[in-house]
């Protein structure tokens, strides 16, 4: 009975979604761990670095909402996830192959618009083939601990350790080669859900669901909205660390890039116990209380990459124990809008926030941060990444409980099931 357990259909799912999502980022963040062996090369400002990064940004945030319509629409969730796997694995070739800033920057486009749909996709195949005491824990998994893992951990210390043995050139062709493989994978194993599994998997979608049309327009839904703004916030500070805190940390804090490579890979470490351990936390405390301590823990992050002076192993536990919020990404990204609106909608509902919150936090943040940086200091950034950590906080208290162990006993299930109304009339797909 326990090997039958282990080897379910959820778990399986649950591997190759972490794989998918890990390699995702892995290769998205690459580029700013090999900056400093790229830089001199194409001679790049502050602003260049953050425009590579938001190019990516907005082409992500528009075909994740396009192609999350289509998926829900259509039912083709596997086609398309197998196909932006083998695109955003081509991009990094591609990125080795570059001569010019602009076809770097070309590259980039072309992966966010490879990249954007994954999140949406995998993240609403995992909540319908999750089992709501673990849904948390399983999208936690699939995105923050899957981002520690491959882009926070490995990749700084692999990366690195390549780039010097074998040229930035040829670890950007590497780094491509592990997801044309899972290509294959993916497209052997994962199963298309169907509306009626949909719909028995998630029956409390139902009454999370503000109302009807909010449950169908999820545009309109205040969870999802406040979502939205904690997405555009947080992504700020995480960008700021990530995009920016390698190169401050080589050329500022004259870091080694060993030393550089070992401090984000223990950030990475963090991010990993992070990502498994808030989730799940969320899943038993409920998401709203844990979220807000995680955004509160994870505000210190950028401080003590920028300001806090100790020895390199002092500096190293203090980013482990500050970057442990980082795991609050899936609760706010996927966990909290899905639960918030009727389950066909809920690729949309992710979308709508992962693309938000990439135009802004992706997109814009990235460009501000570095023209912050070039007029007002290098540590600029990491004082914005601060700010806007405290201030998502401030707005995750607003968000309406959603956690299937706290809903139907807490003041939060009261209120869905009071505004919606006994006679809210049922969608079309919530009749069946």
């Amino acid at each position: 009975m326990g090997t039958q357990k282990l080897w379910r259909y959820e778990n399986g799912l649950l591997v190759m979604l972490f794989l998918a999502n890990g390699l995702m980022f892995f290769d998205r963040l690459a580029i700013n761990f090999l900056m400093p062996f790229l830089r001199g090369e194409f001679s790049l400002s502050m602003v260049q670095i953050g425009l590579l990064n938001a190019a990516l940004g907005v082409a992500w945030a528009i075909s994740g909402f396009a192609f999350s319509q289509l998926t829900d629409r259509r039912a083709v969730k596997r086609p398309v996830l197998v196909s932006a796997v083998v695109v955003f694995s081509l991009c990094s070739i591609s990125s080795g192959m570059a001569a010019t800033f602009a076809m770097l920057l070309l590259a980039r486009v072309v992966m966010g618009l490879a990249e954007g749909p994954v999140l949406p996709v995998t993240q609403s195949l995992m909540m319908v083939e999750s089992t709501p005491a673990r849904r948390g824990f399983n999208m936690g998994f699939i995105q923050a601990v899957s981002t520690g893992v491959f882009g926070s951990m490995l990749a700084p210390v692999l990366l690195v350790f390549l780039a010097q043995e074998y040229g930035w050139r040829s670890t950007f062709y590497l780094a491509g080669i592990p997801g044309l493989v899972l290509a294959i994978v993916l497209w052997r194993w994962v199963r298309e859900p169907s509306l009626e599994r949909i719909a028995r998997a998630m029956p409390e979608a139902k009454v999370a669901a503000v109302s009807a049309a909010e449950g169908g327009r999820p545009l309109f839904n205040r969870n999802v909205l406040l979502c939205v703004v904690i997405a555009c916030l947080f992504i700020t500070t995480f960008f700021s660390i990530m995009v920016f805190g390698p190169l401050f940390l080589v050329e500022q804090r004259k870091f080694t890039p060993g030393e550089m490579g070992m401090f984000m890979g223990v950030l990475g470490v963090s991010a990993v116990i992070g990502g498994a351990l808030v989730p799940a936390l969320s899943d038993r405390l409920g998401r709203r209380p844990v979220l807000v301590f995680a955004l509160l823990l994870t505000a210190l992050a950028p401080l003590v990459v920028a300001v806090f002076q100790a020895s390199l192993p002092v500096l190293c536990a203090a980013i482990f124990i500050s970057y442990l919020g980082i795991g609050a990404f899936p609760v706010f990204l996927a966990t909290i809008p899905g639960e918030s609106v009727a389950g066909p909608y809920a690729s949309r509902a992710i979308a709508l926030v992962v693309g938000a919150g990439e135009v802004v936090g992706g997109c814009v943040s990235p460009v501000l941060l570095g023209f912050s940086g070039d007029k007002l200091g290098a540590g600029t950034p990491f004082t914005i990444g601060c700010a806007t950590a405290l201030i998502a906080a401030l707005v995750a208290l607003f968000l309406r409980e959603t956690a299937p162990s706290r809903v139907g006993a807490g003041r939060d299930s009261v209120v869905l099931l009071a505004e919606r109304g006994p006679a809210a009339p049922l969608l079309d797909n919530e009749r069946s």
